[in-house]
């Protein structure tokens, strides 16, 4: 089956693939397996090597891939340069750090010598999703290339072309042949791919039926699995919060990446002191917001699809037919792109898809508290734990309820939740398991060997 790249914007078609063969991606894992065996002896300043060259080189083209990211799924175009230079400081990152954070540990026993050794587990299989078509892909494989690893990546289906330019970058890098391959596959074909021997772990980021899919296969082959899933991220504003700062940051996580994103802020959860004024600072932080050619000078573009589109509309509409109240936006487009207005909810209760889901897209769930406790309650009444995020100027009592309070991988206090290199990323409950980034994330794949020697 052909694989289309679509323009959201436009609603246009952009390229079609065709798909590998079972028979061909049965041979890229052998090539992959027979890659890894001379890979794994590879010196550490070498793998180093080559992922700063490939930092380079996205430095060196970062408009010609943002471009491609802008027009395969609707990005802005701003966003997009930037998430092109993230890509190439994570190879940086881990160029730099991968060998302490692999370098063997001494432990004292009675042995003669005893350590603990971090290897490389063998050939890694990545499932990927559209929402940032770079970024996603290379905050695994520059942690699982720097260890040692070869990777095979699924991504999703409309950021083909995406897909190539990653494989492109290691290749032109000087990545040995195989180490990292871009399947163009369909969906199911994965389940096969796990399944073979050679392959010996697999990484996933998406929704959650996708997480359990791919993790009920690893389990019954007994293969280590990450996962990074969605999340219904809440955000506490507190009495004593910088409700200027907050409704700008709040606005910002909301509609980065179009709302298109596992940690942007979803649910905005408001002690009732300070309620009515954060919410008209931020219904016109919302309103302010510029929608429109994601090439020019906009706040947020199309969303990555019709279907899209249509699945956040739908949310919405069963929230306010449930009882939630529609403040702003909440109204299709007349375009032919997959464009969807900032919106705002309140009244949103505990039944609602607004409350109880995650809404992929630029809406806004804003619920009213009590008070702190009650805040705190709301904010973990949730089956997702990815990142949660705090507004006090009262910064020990924010550090408390960051640290303490909220239940969620990633917690933050007066800033909307991002990831970066240097910190452990990933979810509790039904956001996933494991970690990216930091030495966390090199170590997840990798055989964590003790050494004894009598």
């Amino acid at each position: 089956m052909p694989i289309t790249s679509i323009n959201p914007a436009t609603n246009k078609e952009l390229q079609t693939y065709n798909t590998r063969t079972d028979k061909e991606v049965k041979e890229i894992i052998d090539k992959a397996h027979d890659c890894f065996l001379s890979y794994k002896k590879t010196a550490y300043a070498e793998r180093a090597k080559i992922l700063n060259k490939a930092a380079e080189i996205l430095e060196n083209n970062k408009e010609s891939y943002a471009e491609t990211m802008t027009r395969e799924m609707g990005k802005t175009y701003r966003s997009a340069i930037a998430e092109v230079e993230k890509c190439a400081w994570v190879c940086r990152y881990y160029a730099e750090n991968g060998s302490d954070f692999l370098a063997d540990e001494l432990v004292e026993t009675e042995a003669h010598k005893s350590m603990i050794s971090y290897r490389p587990l063998g050939v890694l299989l990545a499932v990927m999703p559209w929402n940032y078509p770079l970024w996603q892909v290379f905050r695994f494989a520059a942690p699982a290339l720097m260890a040692g690893n070869t990777a095979l990546l699924k991504h999703a289906s409309n950021v083909p072309q995406s897909a190539l330019n990653i494989e492109a970058v290691f290749k032109e890098a000087g990545m040995p042949a195989y180490a990292f391959s871009s399947l163009l596959i369909s969906s199911e074909q994965v389940e096969a791919i796990i399944r073979n021997d050679k392959v010996k772990a697999v990484t996933l980021t998406g929704s959650g039926p996708a997480g359990a899919a791919v993790a009920s296969v690893a389990a019954q082959e007994i293969k280590k699995a990450v996962l990074e899933l969605g999340g219904s991220d809440p955000y506490l504003i507190l009495e004593d919060a910088d409700l200027d700062l907050a409704a700008e940051q709040c606005t910002q996580s909301r509609l980065l990446n179009a709302g298109q994103s596992c940690i942007g802020a979803k649910r905005f959860i408001v002690v009732e002191t300070v309620y009515e004024a954060f919410l008209e600072k931020f219904k016109q932080k919302m309103s302010a917001a510029i929608m429109g050619d994601p090439f020019q000078a906009v706040d947020l573009g199309p969303m990555a699809g019709k279907s899209f589109q249509e699945e956040v509309h739908q949310q919405v509409m069963e929230s306010a037919a449930a009882g939630a109240d529609i403040v702003l936006g909440g109204i299709l487009p007349e375009s032919e792109g997959a464009y969807y207005p900032p919106t705002i909810l309140t009244n949103v209760k505990k039944g609602q898809p607004a409350y109880d889901d995650e809404i992929f897209g630029p809406v806004a769930s804003v619920i009213k508290a009590k008070d702190e406790a009650e805040a705190i309650q709301i904010a973990n009444d949730t089956s997702f734990g990815l990142g949660a995020c705090v507004f006090t100027e009262d910064l020990e009592k924010g550090e408390r309820i960051a640290k303490e309070e909220l239940e969620a991988g990633c917690c933050f206090v007066n800033q909307f939740v991002k990831s970066d290199p240097r910190l452990p990323f990933g979810g509790i409950n039904k956001s996933g398991f494991g970690r990216e980034l930091s030495h966390f994330g090199i170590r997840e794949f990798t055989n964590t060997k003790t050494v004894y020697i009598k």
